[in-house]
């Protein structure tokens, strides 16, 4: 994938300047356009990290949460949940690792109509070597140093707990495992 060309100038900044000469809040456009851009220039290094595993990021995260979960499987409407994801995409993110043999489908036998994955032993080595591909390029986060990235996390938090991502019980998280 051929890096794309350097822009001349920052986006984000000249937006924010626009912004600011027609209405107001350019600092809270600036900062939530910053965060939705950088997520797309991270996703596209995971997915090219990933590409030798044959993974996109999104596939990458469904085997991850696979992996933590206590026995290697899960309802695909959990999935979908953890990962905040359409049910539609759930299904085809693991179609992909099914058909890649990475995982496999099996009927729930809590809910009939409901199907679990499971991951397999070839999916089990594919998420080890694939996260050996991403933490080498420090999550695409290697301009930060560690105080910054538990800044950075410590400021989104304070946003996932205000938008109701999740309950924010501090402690409880460190007890709770992925099917919790």
């Amino acid at each position: 994938m051929p890096k794309p060309l350097l822009l001349p100038f920052d986006p984000v900044d000249r937006a924010r300047r626009s912004w600011r000469r027609r209405w107001r809040h350019d600092d809270s456009m600036a900062a939530a356009t910053s965060v939705m851009r950088v997520q797309q220039l991270l996703i596209a290094r995971y997915d090219e990290a990933l590409r030798p595993h044959r993974l996109t990021f999104a596939r990458y995260e469904a085997l991850v949460l696979l992996t933590f979960s206590r026995e290697g499987r899960l309802p695909l409407s959990k999935i979908g949940e953890r990962l905040m994801v359409h049910p539609t995409s759930v299904t085809n993110i693991v179609q992909r690792l099914e058909q890649a043999g990475l995982v496999e489908r099996t009927p729930n036998p809590l809910d009939g109509r409901g199907t679990l994955a499971g991951i397999t032993d070839a999916g089990r080595s594919v998420v080890e070597a694939a996260t050996e591909a991403i933490t080498a390029l420090d999550f695409g986060l290697e301009a930060l140093d560690a105080d910054e990235r538990e800044q950075l996390f410590t400021l989104l938090r304070k946003v996932r707990v205000h938008a109701g991502d999740f309950a924010d019980f501090a402690d409880v998280d460190e007890l709770a495992d992925v099917e919790g």
